[in-house]
């Protein structure tokens, strides 16, 4: 006979193998794939510490160790923003200092990192990690009729800022009609998000 700690932990490891894989893809998207091995480390740590919390069915706990992982993203963001003030008031200390601009990218990414931080999470989620609505709702714990109006407003927003992109910036605009087209593709046809 097992207790009911042995069981807590073969769960939450058999979980842990299971979502793994995903959890450091999601983390790799989001942190970079430099710092996203300590946040999945930070992720698993956390997801022990509250084993007991650990839902019963195999989405559930899949859903609840996104959760998880999306408030190590969270305290992460918290750090570098405290280092970046530091920096900053290090640097007018300092006199006039050039530093690279840490914002150069894609259009694309500068227009999701445009975004409010829960309308970025959920574009990144369906989008780049393939989550369906219902199940963003779940990590987030958030109903999922409030994930579907963020959702839509995300759309808009984002397909205003890159129409406004193509006339400013023309040699980017050629990647711009494919990730308007797929961001306004209708719910149905989205992977079956609600």
């Amino acid at each position: 006979m097992t207790s009911a700690r042995e069981q807590h932990a073969r769960r939450l490891t058999a979980s842990l193998e299971r979502n793994a894989r995903d959890l450091l893809r999601y983390l790799e998207r989001r942190v970079g794939t430099n710092d996203a091995a300590d946040a999945l480390s930070e992720t698993m740590i956390a997801a022990w510490r509250h084993s007991t919390r650990l839902p019963d069915d195999d989405a559930g706990a899949r859903m609840w160790l996104f959760g998880i992982a999306r408030n190590t993203i969270l305290n992460v963001s918290r750090g570098e923003r405290r280092r970046t003030r530091l920096a900053q008031r290090l640097q007018q200390s300092a006199g006039d200092l050039e530093t690279p601009d840490a914002t150069e990218g894609t259009e694309i990414r500068d227009a999701i990192e445009r975004l409010s931080p829960d309308l970025a999470e959920i574009i990144r989620a369906v989008h780049w990690d393939g989550f369906t609505l219902t199940e963003v709702s779940q990590y987030l714990g958030l109903p999922a009729s409030t994930i579907r109006s963020r959702y839509a407003r995300a759309k808009q927003v984002l397909a205003a800022t890159l129409e406004l992109g193509s006339i400013t910036n023309a040699p980017a605009s050629d990647a711009i009609p494919t990730l308007t087209s797929a961001i306004t593709t209708p719910l149905s046809s989205a992977g079956g998000n609600p």
